[in-house]
């Protein structure tokens, strides 16, 4: 077709042609209209897919696993008329399904014990009916896992009904924590009702207080020394235990240990059902929670009356004696646990030649030893610095009394006994033994030539003490009687003498009558001598005679 033909036909319908320009406008502009709107429409549903996939993966994400029972839409006509099961990727997880997200509702239920299964029943049949919502916690059949379930009815703002959720969380790790916890609390309880059950049967009151000084625990005691009142109306108001004159000086006492962190102690008078007694109150303090700025104090009230009247009765008892000690001879002195001369008697200061004045001024007890020493009334030692040390370590050494002898250099001895005092310290008690000790000597000088005197007679002697029992024996004995020298030695009877005899005596018929007619002779104050003969044909003269300490000296004479 040429455009002549096409200019001829236009101008022999110029509307017409017209007309099909306009339409075929119009036709233009609905085709954009509609693919602008199909754009916006692609758009918003890409936005929606992309939204929902988030939501799913928001889900699926989450530390819980869920169940949903869908229905179908009652708005629109829905194509799915059935409820639906859906099963989370979480939950396969959790319940360790072999189907994973194609799980049913009874393969979850299979998961749990029987009766628990049950119960999961009735609130899933609740839920479902009547859209009750439910909390509740199971444990796991096979894992033994504690698996908390929660079902909630999902809905719209226009009523319309979702889907039914049961939502399972696995609590296990809180749950084991929750019980260890109330293990942990019922035995933190049964502890402290042991520990209450202890003070509150302590026969004495104590009490806690805390860093502000206020009581925040007392026992049952204290409350007794509390009249009219309960524990709760003593902590709450902060009552304490008054003295005698109506005063309460435990709190004072707690704020000087606190202020001093040590222990403080203080005796105070209480009376009680019409009584007077004495107390020992005791405030110790101590950093609350191991923290330097918090001192709390504990404290005690200990009934010491019974040791008081001791202590009195003590202390006069010890007057009365030091007064005795004081009216002998012998020199007595009592230095106590400071090593300070307390008490001493004239005798001591004649003693030692010392002034009372001196005296009275309570000299310690080196001091003393050095007084003495330069009167040369101590024995010589080397080293007398150790001397002093080891004399004043012997005030906690001895615990019994212990004896000894000092041996002065101008050649006198004295006896020293030392002694534990009750209030602490040593008795001590001296005594010039030089005489005593001179004499002695003598006399065992003379016991001993005696002795070998008699030891070196030809004839054998035995001499019994006032007691019956042998007290010497010369050699001559043993040659004669052929005697056991051990059996001498235990110091034996004049019966067990004569029956050591008895094999020298073979010919006699009888030899009990013969012994006693022997022990009568020897032990009789009449008979001077008597005459035996033994079997072996001897002949001997037995002599007798009773010394002036009543002992027996028995002499035997061959013929």
């Amino acid at each position: 077709m040429s455009f002549e033909l096409l200019q001829d036909m236009f101008y022999a319908a110029p509307e017409l042609w017209y007309g099909l320009s306009a339409v075929f406008v119009l036709l233009l502009f609905a085709v954009l209209v509609v693919g602008i709107k199909l754009l916006k429409l692609r758009q918003k549903n890409y936005f929606l897919n992309r939204d929902r996939e988030r939501y799913a993966e928001t889900l699926y994400a989450s530390k819980d696993g869920y169940f949903a029972f869908i229905y179908p839409d009652e708005k629109v006509n829905d194509p799915c008329q059935m409820i639906r099961e859906r099963c989370s990727r979480r939950l396969a997880v959790i319940l360790n399904l072999e189907k994973g997200t194609n799980s049913s509702f009874e393969d979850v239920l299979k998961t749990f014990y029987k009766d628990d299964a049950k119960k999961l029943v009735k609130y899933i049949g609740l839920l479902m009916d009547d859209g009750v919502s439910f909390e509740d916690e199971f444990v796991l059949k096979a894992s033994g896992k504690h698996i908390k379930l929660a079902g909630s009815r999902i809905s719209g703002l226009d009523g319309n009904v979702y889907c039914d959720m049961i939502w399972f969380r696995d609590v296990s790790f809180e749950s084991n924590k929750i019980e260890e916890l109330e293990k942990e609390k019922n035995e933190a309880q049964k502890s402290m009702q042991s520990l209450q059950d202890v003070i509150d049967n302590l026969p004495y009151p104590i009490w806690l207080r805390d860093e502000n000084l206020k009581k925040v625990l007392i026992n049952k005691k204290y409350i007794d020394f509390v009249p009219d009142a309960t524990r709760e109306e003593i902590l709450d108001k902060g009552l304490e235990i008054q003295n005698a004159g109506g005063e309460s000086s435990a709190r004072n006492l707690a704020l000087a240990a606190q202020a001093a962190n040590k222990i403080k102690k203080e005796t105070v008078s209480l009376v009680k059902n019409g009584k007077r007694f004495s107390f020992e109150a005791i405030e110790t303090p101590f950093h609350a929670g191991q923290s330097l700025d918090k001192i709390c104090t504990v404290g005690a009230l200990v009934d010491v009356t019974e040791l008081d009247d001791l202590k009195r009765n003590l202390k006069l008892h010890q007057n009365a004696h030091l007064e005795i000690l004081g009216a002998l001879g012998t020199a007595f002195a009592v230095f106590d646990n400071k090593f300070k001369l307390s008490f001493y008697n004239k005798a001591f200061a004649a003693f030692w030649k010392l002034e009372d004045v001196w005296l009275e001024s309570a000299p310690s007890y080196s001091m003393f030893l050095d007084v003495i020493r330069e009167k040369r009334m101590l024995p010589e030692v080397p080293d007398f610095r150790l001397y002093k040390n080891d004399e004043q370590k012997d005030f906690s050494v001895i615990i019994e009394p212990k004896e000894d002898m000092l041996h002065l250099p101008d050649g006198r001895t004295f006896r020293r006994v030392r002694a534990p005092h009750p209030m602490g310290g040593l008795v001590f008690a001296f005594e010039d033994v030089t005489d005593r000790l001179a004499t002695r000597r003598a006399y065992n000088s003379l016991l001993s030539v005696q002795k070998e005197i008699l030891d070196n007679m030809f004839n054998p002697v035995l001499i019994f003490g006032s007691n019956g029992r042998l007290i010497f024996y010369n050699k001559a004995y043993l040659d004669m009687w052929n005697a056991d020298e051990l059996m001498l030695q235990n110091e034996p009877g004049i019966d067990e003498i004569v029956e050591a005899q008895a094999e020298f005596f073979s010919n006699v018929d009888n030899w009990k009558l013969l012994k006693k007619d022997i022990i009568q002779h020897l032990t009789s104050l009449t008979t001077k001598s008597f005459s035996i003969k033994r079997s072996d044909g001897l002949s001997i003269e037995v002599l007798t005679a009773v010394l002036s300490d009543g002992s027996i000296l028995i002499t035997y004479k061959q013929l």
